[in-house]
């Protein structure tokens, strides 16, 4: 979180959370990605082994105001602006444009039927279409996507078991250690139970598989610290793997504010807010318990497509945050009132013009509390320790 004010952004969640929750709202409620900044927006792969472009990081999933996804949307497009060079002016165009296509998004699907708001994914193909990409970035990085596959992962996470069939985890310190004694005494409960969580055809599928190594894996900015582990599975040959990981999931920081989950299980409460609010969700999603901590599971790397959004130019910024604010309102409008939401937000620009005052003025405040981490380490009041990625 100290490299720049972004990487504050994406792992302070809950200070915005709390910056929120004396703002006034609508009252109209839908299911909240929880922390949907410009970051957390990407490619991966379906059930039908397509690419397509979503939302994907729920780990603050809950119920709550629309307006709290969209305007830390908004903030973060603003503090990525300014980390990127861009001048002011390029920062709010980059916001209108995010705001326009989320109240005319959300204008469209309020005369849909919910059949379509709710399946309809947004394909890799028609993402870059949108986006518009004289540059081939999201392009590129999309075709990325495609490559990353299970097998294409085995070589750089794993090696060979000393002439034995098989492989085994590269020990990768800090990144991936070797060193999950905990769960591998209590695997066979863990993944029965994470079995248990899958629907039926899903665990005809994972039957097929047979546990080949474990290891503990580090992960993003917000997550370091939560545990986190890979699994290494074998199905029809030692070229046929699969990679599974288990992320730690506690209560989402919107839950001091907002009402509480109705699960009890951190893990699925995750699980839930991801298939409300993707048209199309990684088909291993489940969830499992290690002591008295919550986990969900999910595929590891299967066509994870990252964006590299610091590479953004202003008119890279302004199409790619339009892109993502119309993916957003899909979402919201699976478990809201498209129809209200879109009657408040109008036909007008209006209300354009006041989310990007509102981003440009929080985007003032995350600097400044970055600027307070940075004091707070530079007199010893945070511990902290920096190394090259």
């Amino acid at each position: 979180m100290a490299r720049s004010a972004f990487a504050f952004m994406r792992g302070s969640a809950a200070i915005m959370a709390h910056d929120l929750a004396s703002s006034p709202t609508t009252g109209l409620n839908v299911q909240l990605c929880g922390d949907a900044h410009i970051g957390n927006f990407g490619g991966y792969a379906t059930a039908e082994r397509s690419l397509v472009f979503d939302l994907n990081d729920f780990d603050e999933t809950l119920s709550g105001p629309w307006e709290w996804d969209l305007k830390r949307l908004a903030a973060s497009v603003t503090v990525l602006g300014r980390e990127n060079g861009l001048k002011s002016a390029a920062c709010r165009r980059a916001v209108c444009a995010a705001s326009q296509a989320y109240r005319k998004r959300m204008r469209e699907l309020s005369e849909k039927p919910y059949l379509d708001i709710w399946f309809t994914p947004t394909r890799a193909e028609a993402a870059v279409g949108a986006y518009g990409d004289d540059s081939g970035l999201l392009e590129h990085a999309l075709d990325d996507g495609l490559n990353r596959t299970n097998r294409a992962t085995l070589p750089k996470f794993t090696e060979g078991r000393n002439g034995r069939s098989g492989f085994k985890f590269k020990d990768d310190p800090p990144n991936i250690t070797r060193r999950a004694d905990r769960l591998r005494r209590e695997l066979p409960e863990v993944l029965g139970a994470y079995r248990r969580s899958l629907t039926i055809d899903r665990r005809l599928f994972f039957d097929r598989y047979t546990i080949t190594d474990v290891a503990r894996k580090v992960v993003g900015v917000g997550s370091v610290g939560l545990g986190s582990y890979i699994v290494l599975l074998e199905g029809a040959g030692s070229d046929d793997p699969l990679f599974l990981q288990l992320k730690e999931a506690r209560p989402s920081v919107l839950e001091e504010h907002l009402t509480k989950s109705p699960f009890s299980h951190n893990g699925q409460r995750v699980v839930a807010g991801q298939r409300i609010m993707q048209a199309a969700s990684d088909p291993l999603l489940g969830w499992t318990r290690l002591g008295d901590r919550d986990f969900y599971v999910r595929q590891l790397r299967d066509m994870k497509a990252t964006i590299p959004v610091e590479k953004f130019d202003a008119d890279g910024l302004e199409k790619y945050a339009a892109l993502c604010a119309g993916v957003l309102a899909r979402a919201h409008a699976c478990s809201g009132d498209a129809a209200q939401i879109s009657g408040y937000l109008g036909r007008g620009e209006h209300f354009d013009g006041a989310l990007s005052k509102f981003a440009e003025s929080y985007a003032g405040q995350v600097e400044d509390d970055y600027q307070a981490l940075l004091t707070a380490i530079d007199k010893g009041r945070v511990r902290a320790t920096f190394a090259d990625e």
